[in-house]
């Protein structure tokens, strides 16, 4: 979203930014303090939780019948709050994510006659879009349009809008990254991120092997984004387990919001499969080991991994339980660590999936509609 309101104001300065995100979301300070959003407004947002792996669980949980019921009642209170917002800001189109947030604000939109347009980041449409798909006045989708159920004549590929400062990796961009680091130039970086709040699966299971990979690759740096609320807990886990020279290789990281800088740096990426985190280290051209959670909502992970994993883009670990595939995930770290041919040919392969001026596009696009709404 930041990076479409980045790309807007460097064609129209003039255009103002409004940006609705969730009550109590602790993210949205990010969005709150950009400089590109003139405003910003939070709503409640009520999210339906479903599980990929078992109806049962979605049945008969009584903690998830509870959040539902909740949740329902949330989705009312944001839809009037949505509405005060949209018919006292009047603006001339609506951008939506995909996210539960975004139901009542565009559902808001079209009670006050204002045209919203829909992004899908994976192959499976969120909910949220499938609600709000009838009523949509454009779909913009992250991959081709035939994997979409929607007209094509009013779908468009634009790709997943990206922060800037995601660019193609060469040497040099390398080597001032691995400085910037205070890695050394020639080191192998693994670099292995659950998403911005962590994985718990990857936490545990590189906690570990880490022993087991700084041992064999005494040139190793492993860099692993656990999430805020680990950061202590797995900085104690790995000064009891490491030697010394093995702590000092390996780097806990709570939370971070220059990703682009330790992905840019490394040889090999292990990471969930979120649309956006894929679409990051394909325009980095990244070798990447995927580990999708196949737990998630209708599957999208794993749909995201397949893709790239059917063309050779990337290394695809089905997990599952990774705590018991230790062995196998440590060997498929040893074989990209030990085979630059082969990091070379999932770089080349991962790099045919990138599209670098989606956020141009889309920003093109949300004004052209603009225009003619005014």
């Amino acid at each position: 979203m930041l990076a479409v309101a980045s790309e807007i104001k460097k064609l129209n300065p003039e255009i103002k930014i409004i940006y609705v995100g969730q009550k109590g979301d602790s993210l949205g300070e990010i969005a709150k303090s950009n400089d590109n959003v003139d405003k910003f407004y939070s709503i409640r947002a009520g999210k339906f939780r479903r599980y990929n792996e078992s109806v049962i669980k979605q049945l008969l949980d009584l903690p998830t019948i509870i959040k539902n019921i909740r949740d329902a009642v949330f989705l009312i209170v944001g839809f009037i709050e949505s509405y005060v917002i949209i018919a006292r800001e009047k603006p001339s189109v609506v951008f939506s994510r995909g996210s539960f947030v975004a139901v009542p604000v565009s559902l808001a939109a079209k009670m006050n006659k204002v045209p919203y347009v829909t992004h899908d980041s994976d192959p499976i449409p969120s909910l949220a879009n499938k609600i709000l798909s009838k009523w949509a006045k454009l779909h913009l989708t992250a991959l081709p349009i035939e994997l979409y159920p929607y007209p094509s004549e009013n779908t468009i590929n634009t790709g997943i809008p990206l922060n800037k400062k995601f660019v193609q990796i060469d040497k040099k961009i390398m080597e001032t990254y691995r400085k910037e680091l205070n890695i050394p130039l020639k080191a192998k970086v693994l670099f292995a991120i659950g998403g911005g709040l962590g994985a718990e699966e990857i936490n545990i299971s590189l906690s570990d092997i880490a022993g087991h990979l700084l041992d064999q690759h005494k040139d190793l740096y492993i860099y692993n984004v656990v999430g805020m609320k680990n950061e202590k807990r797995y900085n104690d886990i790995y000064d009891k387990n490491l030697s010394e020279d093995n702590r000092s290789r390996m780097k806990v990281i709570g939370f971070t919001d220059t990703v682009y800088l330790y992905s840019g740096a490394s040889d090999v990426v292990i990471t969930r499969a979120g649309a956006t985190n894929l679409a990051e280290f394909a325009v980095q051209n990244k070798a990447c080991i995927i580990i999708p959670g196949v737990h998630l909502t209708s599957g999208h992970q794993v749909e995201n991994a397949k893709i790239l994993a059917d063309k050779n883009a990337a290394v695809l670990f089905n997990g599952g339980n990774l705590e018991s595939g230790g062995n196998r995930l440590a060997n498929a770290i040893n074989s990209l660590l030990s085979d630059p041919k082969r990091r070379k040919e999932l770089e080349n392969n991962i790099k045919e999936f990138s599209k670098p001026n989606a956020s141009t596009v889309i920003a093109k696009k949300l004004i052209e509609i603009s225009k003619n709404e005014t």
